[in-house]
């Protein structure tokens, strides 16, 4: 059953007047641009949480059977939002999407997302150095010369907390908060042995139905599942539609996953009417109108010219 806030969400899921079209807060903007991420407490109802873990089991199983996790029963599977009509739905999640189009603005597409699986780990936590940036070459084709001059965004991500990752120790993401402002981390010169975190290091401890929004330039590592809990985890990546993707969403354009998503929803999944209006514009030059997502902020008056992305 469609929710009568025409975004796709099934009623059962209780979250009140919350439509994903509520600005977020200026201290909230303010932080996120200074630590380079946010952690939002209970983004998920108990029963939207419960019924999101019930889908990533029922993956796990299929992809497990197929042979694609690891000996340890780790999965990391791309593209995954079209396995199960809940997962498209994250697209406009009432809490969490307002932060996407409020620190990305409105020409945007969701270009990389992944289902994490990770049990408790079978052997003793080996050495290893897993800091680093999103983005790939996006960390160095716009670089300039000036090492003090931080890269672009270009992207953030919002991760779905469906375990308890309330202690450390559970395979939970690790930060630096303000990281994103650096073009570069030392390294250690021997990554065979261990080596400690880099100074201001946290784990993002968090409860079931937690959520954390970063931007890609933050500096981020994973971390070994030293518990008896399966981490599980939903990570929806958000990135500008003029930005080629990363994973390929295989999705059937004549099923019903792809029927039951909203315009926003199939903006979202990378439609578009033509290559200009990935740029936000029509062939005339002038601003479309008529993008699905720039629409519905223009509808609502939520364009603001004093914020460059939501002119």
């Amino acid at each position: 059953m469609v929710s009568p806030h025409g975004e796709g969400y099934d009623v059962a899921f209780d979250y009140g007047d919350r439509t994903g079209y509520e600005p977020i807060s200026d201290t909230d903007r303010k932080e996120f641009h200074e630590q380079g991420f946010l952690l939002l407490r209970n983004v998920l109802t108990e029963d939207h949480r419960a019924a999101l873990e019930a889908a990533v089991d029922r993956v796990y199983a299929e992809e497990k059977a197929k042979g694609n996790t690891t000996k340890d029963g780790t999965l990391h599977l791309l593209g995954f939002l079209d396995r199960d009509e809940l997962f498209g739905d994250l697209l406009t999640h009432p809490i969490a999407f307002p932060y996407m189009w409020g620190l990305a603005g409105w020409n945007i597409y969701t270009h990389h997302n992944h289902l994490d699986v990770t049990p408790p780990a079978l052997e003793p936590e080996k050495p290893y150095w897993g800091w680093h940036q999103d983005g790939y070459r996006q960390n160095s084709d716009p670089e300039t010369m000036d090492p003090n001059l931080p890269r672009p965004m270009f992207s953030l991500k919002v991760a779905y907390v469906l375990s308890d990752l309330s202690e450390t120790g559970r395979g939970a993401t690790k930060v630096i908060p303000g990281s994103h402002l650096w073009n570069s981390l030392p390294r250690p010169a021997d990554t065979t042995v261990h080596n400690p975190d880099p100074e201001g290091t946290v784990e993002i401890t968090a409860n079931p139905g937690d959520a954390f929004i970063f931007d890609r330039r933050q500096w981020h590592s994973r971390s070994t599942n030293l518990s008896t809990i399966t981490r599980k985890m939903l990570f929806v990546g958000y990135t500008y539609r003029w930005i080629r993707p990363l994973d390929e969403l295989h999705i059937d354009k004549d099923g019903e996953w792809w029927a039951n998503r909203t315009p926003v929803q199939r903006q979202l999944c990378g439609e578009g009417t033509h290559t200009a209006n990935y740029w936000g514009i029509n062939w005339d030059g002038y601003i479309d109108d008529e993008i699905p997502l720039r629409k519905e902020l223009k509808e609502r008056g939520l364009l603001d010219r004093s914020v460059p992305w939501l002119r």
